[in-house]
């Protein structure tokens, strides 16, 4: 999920938890009307595929995004998403550059090495409002050029840092309100509208709804304040839509929440239900509030009740995730992106994936696939 989206340190003790205000644990009127009694789905019909190197066609709702299948076993599936700069074959990891820059490697690295090639990379909106500020990147021609990079980026909403910064960060329904993490007393206030503007200046290709992200692995967390998370999600996404001033260019996704709240009608259905509501304006969605130290179990329930409700014909982001055996589990699920920090970080002190497992800088194999976690 979001809790490793952006190259923060280690999420630091919650502080006490705030009285919730009554109006905002409400059911939402909306849902009135949908039948919980049966799964949340869009309706699966078999995709059409479509051959490799067919020209896309976008369709008006969605100027800007072009998913072709072309091929499907089971739920994993085979395709080509086109984006404004340039087609991508998932399922897709994409390496996370925080601040605009993948640590370790060079741009001209990444685009021209046939061990990488990629085509779309991670950049994370708190941390470049915060510095250089997102002005500072327009007035560069965006991302893509401040970084001379030709290809796709993704940016996160800043949804995360509410749980990585959470003993920096006030809450509230208007947005959240961060105290500098350097110790400067300057504050940066992220409402959705703010995210989104970020996200325009920046120049991403797909963009993050602001979402209200609660640890997963925050067991003594009380219910209440994952249902207020739920439903401020949905209307933040709402905000996000209103404020969203490239539409055509930047496709925006909004992300599933719920906690791990799974039961028939819980916190996770809500979520999928609100969103299917809205499907006519959203090119594609994203997975969160996972990754953050929930047993696989929890995880991969969540990860399978999203990917058989979500719908065929768009793409499916699980954030966050990038550890070996849950690409190749999620994947198998449904999952058609992904974005991580482990691989970047973990070489920095001196490992490697290697195809069967990690390699220290001394060659010695310590875990992969098979023996996750060893």
């Amino acid at each position: 999920n979001e809790a490793t989206a952006a190259d923060d340190s280690k999420p630091l003790a919650p502080p006490p938890p705030k009285p919730i205000d009554p109006q905002y644990l409400i059911f939402p009127t909306e849902l009135t009307k949908i039948d919980f009694t049966r799964r949340i789905s869009w309706g699966k019909q078999p995709p059409p595929l479509t051959p490799v190197d067919t020209p896309p066609v976008f369709p008006p709702n969605s100027p800007a995004l072009c998913l072709q299948i072309h091929a499907v076993q089971h739920r994993a599936r085979a395709t080509t998403l086109h984006l404004p700069h340039g087609p991508i074959s998932t399922p897709v990891f994409m390496p996370v550059g925080t601040k605009g820059t993948i640590k370790g490697i060079t741009t001209h690295e990444l685009q021209n090495l046939p061990e990488l090639n990629h085509g779309i990379l991670l950049g994370n909106t708190y941390h470049l409002a915060n510095e250089p500020g997102s002005d500072v990147v327009a007035s560069h021609g965006g991302l893509h050029e401040m970084m001379n990079w030709n290809r796709n980026i993704l940016t996160d909403s800043g949804g995360f840092q509410m749980v990585s910064l959470l003993q920096l960060a006030e809450i509230t329904e208007q947005g959240v309100s961060f105290l500098d993490p350097a110790g400067s007393g300057r504050t940066l206030m992220l409402r959705p509208e703010d995210s989104i503007r970020h996200q325009n200046n920046i120049g991403a290709d797909i963009i993050m709804a602001l979402d209200d992200v609660v640890s997963s692995a925050t067991y003594h967390t009380a219910r209440e304040r994952f249902v207020e998370a739920t439903y401020r999600t949905t209307r933040w996404l709402d905000r996000c839509f209103e404020a969203h001033a490239n539409p055509h260019t930047q496709n925006l996704f909004p992300i599933v929440q719920g906690g791990l709240d799974t039961k028939l009608g819980g916190l996770r259905e809500q979520s999928l239900a609100t969103f299917m509501l809205r499907d006519e304006t959203i090119p594609g969605y994203a997975i969160g509030g996972l990754a953050g130290g929930e047993s696989k179990d929890d995880f991969w329930k969540v990860v399978n009740q999203c990917c058989a409700a979500l719908p065929e014909g768009k793409p499916r982001y699980l954030m966050g995730v990038g550890h070996p055996l849950d690409l190749v589990v999620c994947t198998a699920l449904g999952v058609d992106m992904y974005d991580c920090v482990y691989p970047t970080r973990t070489a920095r002190f001196g490992v490697a994936l290697g195809e069967f497992g990690e390699e220290t800088s001394s060659g010695v194999t310590v875990s992969g696939i098979g023996n996750e976690g060893t």
